[in-house]
């Protein structure tokens, strides 16, 4: 079983950006995310820890500007707690193991999903594309971002 920890050397490796949103629980600009427009079979990790998050079979255009999914694809590596940080109460989801901030989870998903809507910072994620999920540890998961014919 793989081990998922903070990484010392990931957090040097960081870019600016990616620092202040995952260990100063910042938000990226809305559409300037890399992973947004992202519609290749595979799945999102932490960029610290690279513990799995997300299949790419569970993104969809919310159209807030963020990559959105619907579920985490580990709901034990997802943590929420509450922030009212903005002077209104959020849920904010961070990273179990590398306690990344992610960004946040709110009810106005699709309803035949589940309704929820993880809205999520490209930032804090790295995406291990389909072909590599194997090699790079991830096989367990490879039933989970299968393509739909």
């Amino acid at each position: 079983m793989t081990k998922y920890t903070k990484d010392a050397e990931a957090i040097a490796a960081l870019s600016p950006e990616e620092f202040r949103v995952t260990q100063q629980s910042g938000t990226e600009r809305p559409g300037t995310g890399p992973l947004l427009e992202n519609k290749a079979v595979g799945i999102y990790v932490d960029i610290v820890s690279g513990e799995p998050l997300f299949a790419s079979s569970d993104k969809y255009e919310s159209g807030c500007g963020w990559p959105s999914f619907t579920k985490p694809i580990e709901t034990a590596h997802v943590l929420e707690s509450n922030d009212d940080s903005m002077g209104h109460m959020r849920v904010e989801v961070r990273s179990a193991h590398g306690d990344s901030h992610l960004g946040h989870v709110f009810t106005d998903g699709p309803p035949d999903q589940g309704g929820l809507r993880y809205c999520i910072n490209s930032a804090s994620l790295r995406f291990v594309d389909r072909a590599d999920m194997e090699v790079q540890g991830y096989g367990d998961y490879l039933n989970q971002v299968e393509e739909i014919a």
